[in-house]
């Protein structure tokens, strides 16, 4: 008799312990449709910017190629001839084109690399 007493305590629980778990998963699988519903939306929101994005890229690369190929290495000789980027202010175009790029009063003293950095003006 006791051990039909016993067989009947720990069979009871289980029956509320797998419901529980079930609705666990239940709460789970409602929350990953719903996290799928959203990226869906937001996907579908994004998708016009995305095509615009690269329709612009498509039309920019050739201009792009033709930047790296042309200024790319005047502006690899500019990058290493200064010192520090931070210490310029911003560049100034001029009516004729010519680009002025100012030393910051504040900056430190340029100390060229070598002979061949410094300008005569």
């Amino acid at each position: 008799m006791k051990h039909l007493i016993l067989a009947a305590l720990i069979a009871i629980p289980v029956p509320s312990l797998a419901q529980d778990e079930g609705e666990i998963e239940e709460g789970f699988s409602l929350m990953e449709e719903g996290a799928k519903l959203l990226f869906r939306g937001i996907m579908s929101e994004m998708e016009p910017a995305i095509d615009d994005f690269t329709g612009l890229a498509g039309e920019l690369e050739p201009a792009l190629e033709l930047l790296a190929t042309e200024m790319g290495p005047a502006l690899m000789e500019l990058i290493q001839t200064l010192d520090s980027v931070r210490y310029y202010e911003r560049p100034e175009i001029l009516p004729n084109g010519d680009i002025i790029i100012r030393r910051s009063p504040d900056a430190p003293e340029f100390e060229p690399h070598d002979e061949e950095d410094i300008v005569d003006l």
